[in-house]
């Protein structure tokens, strides 16, 4: 996207100079606009020529049967699917009887802006109808992040050169036609017209809709209203139908004279609630948001945007593309998650319905810790969502054989929606995910009533489970067999590294949160006895090493496999997945995606500097990359391990998967790991950041290109300021009581006063690993120069 000419590179908006239809389906995910609640995909105002329409609530679906060429014992029955909604962005335009269609007539000029301080999408242009009548549109839209509830479309057209009829209709449309579903058919069937109408509403400028789903039994309401102004003789007219609700505003404009319609939408949806009663929401949500106007709205939003960029913020001099895409990244996951309240962040939040609109554990492990340290009520809410669905884990644990809760791999509901066991259920180290995030949450904000009444509960669940799952050898060790770890081509394998260290460290937090917590633990039948287990079985955790190699083994056996032919796979046959049977992945030495890396990151205090040193070593030319969760990780451990070139091109990778669709898949909706992923590289690789327990340490130093690297963290009601340049690192308190970090191991008390200044040292030279063939991450994209 961004190196297409119609792209610029500028550091705080995203502008599109000229339309093409050849991009406009990523351009509807890059333009996207959401709260975490309400998502709106950046179609065009009038509806067509479209990519994907999009318009979304989180947790509102479908559900339809699995397919199974043969019943098996615990496969989940159904899935669940996110569902395009009532669309309220929908505006269109007529000109002297012709509808405005940028296929038609002359596009003379067109050009969209997302605006990353104010999370306003603009949109002008200058169209000559096939008849030669001019006119030029400008349209500003908005999904709030104060009233949650709402989005608001300003639409004004202005007549050029002569006088003009002008006839805006203003549209709520249920049961869109969307584009052939390429997947299961049954899938396909259920999801067609999903939305069963139950009450439409026309009158004034005011209209609802309210429908309910046909499988999942969801009633979604959407109403609208509208402030038009406009010259003398402009009307109004409503009507409605099952799935349709429109205002028709008709005028004739003097040359320059305008016509401005201002549309406000509330949203609302409920599984129990009665159908007045969603009304009654909608029409609430509605009467607030008109009553603020559209001003208003515009101005709540740049108040929220300001104080989350003066917290948030990452600065980056020399590279013009890193700033735009992490500043990009930064607001993307904003919307993933900021007022998502106890619902779900989706891999594509609510950009698009790929991957089904599903969570998984990329939120816990990629989205969460951007979040943690800029925008951590977002995590304690994500979190609690877990917790809502404890009772759909711990009968699925029940189910498995288990005890405690087994986390499904793939959800929007909290029931596993995966109809492949090993790249699914298997992947059991999402339980170890979710136990992280509590931890991590809990040391960066202080939170303890938090811990107290959620997390516990999840440390408690998921460690019951490692317990069960897991056994103890003749020997005492004690093994996690039969899992799949973050390396999906490494499927059903024993005692995976990054799964058994998790593991571990979810043991333990649980056994001392229940300590910290006795009327919680008790209240869960959490006993002495139990506890002591959990740390028995943590200090006895296998972490497979081969001593030959002096390499840690990504799961037992893996350095024993044959190594995958990289020799006879052409750079055509990538993903391996599309190309190649799991058959042949599952036993070969290639790697999917950072695991035993991640491990390395994630469990950074278990393994010293030579180990990873060599670990880094080996699986680099085994790593393909097919999965967009890898790049990130493995820019964090290249600047650990001493190769800043290889890091910067990993960032690159990271923060431009979706600015330049690099997995072409973007048409579905952004990859808001990834995009969250951008942070961690820059943060966690090249600032050094590991916060593990009270020790909040930084190893920073800077790739060439960069020549300063500041970024703002939330450390336990603080705001610390950290300034890196090539030889020097600067950390600051903004806010808050004086603070303890580590520089390079050095313990340095930050407080107020003053910017406490340290040296950088000298890098150690490694030899630069290898990759795959036809896997490098490009060494460099083209410049901004050449963009423009």
């Amino acid at each position: 996207m961004i190196t297409h000419t119609s792209y610029a590179v500028e550091p705080w908006v995203l502008r599109e100079h000229v339309l093409h239809l050849g991009v406009l389906p990523q351009s509807e995910s890059v333009f996207a606009l959401s709260n975490g609640h309400v998502g709106w995909r950046g179609n065009l105002d009038e509806g067509e020529p479209h990519g994907l329409p999009g318009s979304y609530l989180n947790g509102v679906h479908e559900t339809h049967p699995l397919p199974y060429a043969e019943a098996g014992y615990g496969y989940p029955e159904s899935g669940q699917t996110v569902i395009n909604i009532t669309n309220g962005k929908v505006i269109r335009l007529l000109v002297d009887d012709e509808p405005f269609d940028l296929r038609y007539g002359t596009l003379r000029s067109h050009e969209r802006v997302l605006d990353l301080r104010t999370g306003l999408l603009t949109r002008t242009c200058e169209w000559t109808s096939p008849a030669g009548t001019t006119v030029r549109i400008r349209s500003t839209r908005l999904v709030s992040f104060t009233q949650r509830a709402i989005a608001a479309v300003a639409y004004e057209v202005k007549a050029v050169g002569r006088e003009t009829r002008i006839v805006v209709q203003s549209e709520l449309v249920a049961n869109e036609q969307l584009p052939e579903h390429e997947g299961d058919p049954r899938a396909a069937t259920a999801l067609k017209s999903p939305l069963a109408p139950e009450e439409h509403f026309a009158s004034g400028s005011r209209l609802r809709l309210v429908h309910r789903t046909r499988r999942s039994g969801q009633r979604v309401g959407a109403a609208a209203d509208h402030t038009v102004t406009g010259p003398d003789g402009t009307t109004l007219d409503s009507e409605s139908n099952d799935d349709l609700a429109r205002l028709t505003v008709a005028s004739v404009l003097a040359p320059g004279q305008t016509l401005r319609v201002e549309k406000f939408v509330s949203y609302g949806w409920s599984g129990v609630r009665s159908l007045p009663a969603v009304s009654d929401q909608v029409d609430a949500a509605l009467a607030a948001a008109v009553r603020v106007g559209w001003q208003g709205l515009a101005d709540e939003q740049r108040a929220y945007l300001d104080d989350f960029w003066a917290r948030a913020d990452v600065e980056v001099d020399g590279d013009e593309e890193i700033q735009q895409a992490v500043r990009f990244a930064l607001f993307h996951v904003l919307q993933a998650g900021a007022r998502a309240e106890q619902r779900a962040i989706p891999a594509k939040g609510l950009t698009g319905s790929g991957y089904d609109g599903h969570a998984f554990w990329d939120t816990e492990t990629f989205v969460l810790p951007l979040l943690m340290y800029t925008s951590p009520k977002a995590v304690a809410e994500a979190l609690r969502w877990r917790q809502k669905t404890l009772p759909a884990a711990r009968e699925r644990a029940v189910q498995l054989g288990l005890r405690g809760a087994a986390f499904p791999w793939r959800t929007i509901t909290g029931s596993e929606g995966s109809a492949y066991w090993p790249a699914g259920t298997a992947a059991f180290h999402v339980n170890a995910d979710i136990a992280d995030a509590v931890v991590r949450y809990t040391a960066a904000t202080g939170d303890w009533r938090f811990e107290r009444d959620t997390g516990v509960e999840l440390l408690v669940e998921t460690a019951r489970l490692w317990r069960s799952l897991g056994h103890h050898d003749h020997r005492g060790g004690f093994h996690i067999d039969g899992v799949t770890g973050p390396d999906e081509y490494s499927a059903i394998a024993d005692d995976n590294t990054y799964t058994n260290l998790m593991a571990r460290t979810n043991l333990l937090a649980a056994a001392d949160a229940v300590e910290r917590h006795p009327r919680q633990a008790a209240a869960l039948g959490v006993d002495d006895e139990e506890s002591a287990a959990w740390r028995d079985a943590a200090e006895a955790m296998h972490v497979p090493y081969n001593d030959e190699l002096g390499v840690h083994e990504q799961h037992a056996g893996f350095t024993r496999y044959q190594p995958w032919d990289f020799a006879r796979t052409g750079p055509d046959q990538y993903p391996l997945m599309l190309h190649f049977p799991y058959f042949d992945l599952y036993r070969k030495q290639v790697v999917k995606q950072a695991d035993l890396v991640l491990a390395m990151y994630k469990c950074g205090h278990w393994f010293d500097e030579e180990t990873k040193a060599r670990n880094f070593a080996y699986y680099e030319p085994l790593t393909v990359r097919d999965s967009s969760l890898s790049a990130c990780v493995q820019a964090v451990v290249a600047a650990e391990t001493g190769h800043p070139h290889l890091a910067y091109d990993y960032l690159l990778e990271a923060a431009l998967m979706d600015l330049e669709d690099l997995e072409h898949n973007t048409r579905d909706g952004l990859h808001i790991a990834s995009l969250a992923g951008t942070w961690t590289a820059l943060v966690a690789g090249f600032g050094g950041l590991r916060h593990h327990g009270e020790s909040i340490e930084f190893a920073p130093r800077l790739p060439e290109r960069f020549s300063r690297l500041a970024f703002s963290l939330q450390v336990l009601g603080r705001c610390l300021r950290v300034e890196i340049k090539p030889a020097t690192a600067g950390y600051t308190l903004l806010s808050g009581d004086p603070l303890t970090v580590h520089h390079y191991g050095e313990p340095l008390t930050v407080d107020a006063d003053k910017p406490h200044l340290r040296d950088i040292p000298r890098a150690r030279q490694r030899t630069a690993p290898d990759q795959p063939p036809h896997r490098r991450p490009n060494a460099r994209v083209p410049g901004p120069a050449d963009r423009r």
